[in-house]
């Protein structure tokens, strides 16, 4: 018989614990449990392969360490790769709070166990309704895909209707998980979502596709400034116009790092707005440190319609003192449970915060200045690049992102990347097979941290392995 074993990081896993909890709830072994509510076509049949559990934490440090050093890194990399998940600096004030035990280990931080999270919180909402231009938001989802899934839900129910038009352009990743949450279980609930062609030459929404496709059905339509191929967007009160002479909601998807530059959501007339957190003081964390924010206009009928927890401030029973609390929160899944409108997971609170830190440490200069300075890298870049035999910059108008054609050099993208590699460079997405129009073209990405000799590395590079 195997001898269990006691685990540090598993609460109850001792074996006379585990048999107590089993009586008290008059099953033999784990196993019956999961039978009561798992298929038997689900369950495995076989034992999980799983290396043997180090108790040591110093075993387990090592461990993990090993494992570590075979990755590569934007510490030893120089890169350009973006898609959605973005090499920004992160202000070291922003580690130390999100160090905080207060907001590290606080997970919903309910009236027990606040400790000043609603207020952070509560600070997050502000500051991006005032990023946005917009009078309401809520706390974080996991990332700008799940948002802008709540955004569409929300215009499908405050509307009726059962379709939503969305860019060509959009990240193929954002658009999986918006037709997701479009494809409801019960089928009469499920809004279709139909994409709208863009103009090859600007890399903008094709206006005339939009105008022939919306129509009565249409709950919505979802556009993006910049683009995911990091072009600026110049109709976005055209568009905007379009959806509501249609009676449709018009919905903004955003980068906020961009707002220092480009007009927000709400100057434009966007109805409700959504985006990527995670440029705001988020490290990438091997892909993920993802945080969806989502805001709207101050209407009734939209705020109704929020599926996340709200977080509001109120007078107290001392003069001149405020609260913090949770604002309709009757109307969740929390709460609601099965009855509720749309539903939520697990949030991403701590990334509120952060971003909270660096929108505050900012401020509106401050996001001018970091806006300003990386157009003026991505084009300098761009400029640079088109110099190299062979290689094509498509787009002029873009912020941060921007595709870079190969096609004329005789080399897949993919190729070029391994090439890259070999001089500690990860070179640009590769979307030749998400936008084969665009040839064997990869999305390249410049932010604040990339020098001049940065990019004149990355030129050099290109002309040797090409």
């Amino acid at each position: 018989m195997k001898k269990s074993k006691v685990h540090p990081y598993i609460p109850n896993s001792v074996p006379e614990v585990k048999e107590e909890m089993l009586r008290e709830v008059g099953a033999r072994d784990a196993e019956e449990l999961y039978s009561r509510m798992i298929p038997e076509r689900l369950l495995m049949k076989r034992p999980m392969d799983l290396p043997e559990p180090l108790l040591s934490e110093l075993d387990l440090r090592r461990h993990v360490e090993g494992i570590l050093e075979g990755d590569w890194d934007c510490s030893e990399y120089l890169s350009f790769l973006g898609g959605g998940c973005w090499n920004h600096y992160v202000p070291e004030v922003c580690d130390v709070i999100a160090s905080r035990s207060e907001f590290l280990t606080a997970y919903a931080g309910g009236v027990y166990s606040d400790l000043g999270r609603f207020q952070a919180i509560y600070e997050f909402q502000s500051l991006i309704g005032e990023l946005v231009d917009m009078d309401v938001s809520c706390i974080p989802t996991y990332d700008w895909g799940a948002a802008a899934g709540n955004a569409v839900r929300m215009a499908s129910r405050v509307t009726g209707r059962k379709e939503i038009l969305v860019p060509k352009t959009i990240s193929p990743a954002r658009l999986s998980i918006i037709s997701n949450f479009c494809d409801s279980v019960h089928k009469p609930d499920s809004i279709n979502v139909k994409t709208v062609d863009y103009d090859r030459e600007t890399g903008a929404l094709d206006i005339g596709d939009l105008e022939g496709k919306i129509s009565e059905s249409t709950a919505g339509v979802y556009f993006e400034n910049p683009t995911y191929l990091g072009v600026i967007e110049p109709q976005c009160a055209e568009i905007t116009s379009i959806a509501h002479e249609h009676g449709a909601f018009a919905v903004a998807g955003v980068d906020p790092i961009s707002l220092g530059v480009l007009s927000p959501p709400g100057e434009y007339g966007a109805d409700i707005c959504c985006g990527e957190a995670q440029p705001l003081g988020i490290h990438m964390l091997a892909g993920g440190g993802s945080c969806g924010f989502l805001a709207s206009k101050d209407e009734e009928r939209l705020v109704g319609e929020y599926p996340a927890r709200m977080l509001s401030i109120t007078d107290t029973e001392v003069e001149g003192e405020y609260g913090f609390g949770q604002a309709k929160y009757e109307r969740t899944s929390y709460i609601a449970r099965e009855s509720a409108k749309d539903w939520v997971g697990t949030t991403t609170g701590l990334w509120a915060i952060v971003s909270a830190v660096y929108m505050s440490l900012m401020g509106p200069q401050g996001m001018r200045e970091l806006g300003e300075g990386i157009l003026q890298r991505s084009h300098y870049a761009a400029r640079l690049l088109e110099e190299v035999e062979g290689v094509s910059v498509p787009f002029r108008g873009f912020f941060k992102e921007f595709p870079v054609n190969f096609d004329a050099t005789g080399k897949k993208v993919s190729e070029i990347n391994r090439l890259l590699l070999d001089k500690k460079i990860f070179g640009g997405t590769d979307v030749s097979g998400e936008f084969p129009e665009l040839g064997q073209s990869g999305l390249y990405c410049v932010t604040e941290r990339h020098t001049k000799s940065d990019l004149d590395r990355l030129v050099e590079a290109l002309r040797e392995v090409l």
